[in-house]
């Protein structure tokens, strides 16, 4: 989709898609892989969103769990795993015989894959436990070392509010995201503290009301995870500037 809404704050702007591919697209192939990239793109997807933490040697890699069980077939922490042993693993097979062997990406690649399909990032900093601090300003580093001016504006995001304060330390320039389940309270102070331009909110605990108030207050809200081209549209229709969701294909012709 080419329609966006901007969002605007005293350190920056950003300019965000309808549409945002979870994972890469992860109804359609194995979640923060590469395949996963081509997979969005070739659905239609302008941005994808994926999670990034570290190696036990400190290296950015692309997964969500804090253990390697559900999406490889390796087992363990991954804060406990060095990157080499990690590139050992397939993260691809548990999904499908198509991806068997498909690797767990470093944050490197995964930006590189990004440039090339012409997709934009929400950058989730994912850390494991206790790791908040060095995840933060490892992804940070690396997003404004690998990133061109050229290409759109990326968006990091994150639940964890110290990731977020050392994002804003090492490049208040960069634009940040609130990532929470329901809306917060206090929730404008809390975008505040941490120059956040966007409210990323669990599509699930949405309410009406909050929905009002919310876009009422001029807030670009991102709603994940939303699967449903229904719900995509009449969240849309709501105010929500950016659907995250698994199924591009389907909710990007919902939002056409």
């Amino acid at each position: 989709m080419t329609d966006a809404k901007q969002a605007a704050s005293g350190n920056g702007s950003i300019r965000l898609p309808r549409v945002i591919g979870h994972r890469g697209a992860a109804a359609t192939a194995p979640e923060n892989t590469l395949a996963g990239f081509r997979q969005a793109a070739t659905s239609g997807a302008t941005w994808v969103e994926f999670d990034v933490k570290l190696t036990r040697d400190g290296h950015p890699v692309l997964l969500h769990d804090r253990r390697l069980e559900r999406t490889t077939d390796g087992s363990g922490e991954v804060a406990a795993t060095t990157l080499k042993d990690l590139r050992r693993l397939d993260a691809g097979g548990w999904f499908g015989p198509a991806f068997k062997d498909e690797p767990i990406p470093t944050f490197q690649e995964a930006l590189a894959a990004c440039l090339e399909l012409g997709l934009g990032v929400n950058v989730e900093i994912k850390p494991c436990p206790g790791r908040e601090v060095e995840t933060a300003r490892v992804v940070v580093e690396t997003l404004l070392d690998a990133w061109p001016a050229t290409a759109p504006a990326p968006l990091v995001s994150s639940f964890a509010p110290r990731c977020l304060a050392v994002a804003r330390a090492v490049a208040p320039d960069l634009s940040r995201g609130y990532l929470s389940g329901p809306l917060p309270r206090r929730w404008r102070d809390r975008l505040a503290e941490h120059g956040c331009v966007t409210l990323h909110l669990d599509q699930r605990r949405l309410r009406r009301r909050q929905l009002a108030e919310i876009t009422a207050a001029g807030a670009v809200l991102v709603a994940y995870t939303v699967n449903d081209a229904v719900r995509a549209r009449a969240l849309v229709a709501a105010g929500v500037t950016s659907i995250i969701t698994d199924r591009v294909a389907e909710v990007v012709a919902a939002l056409a």
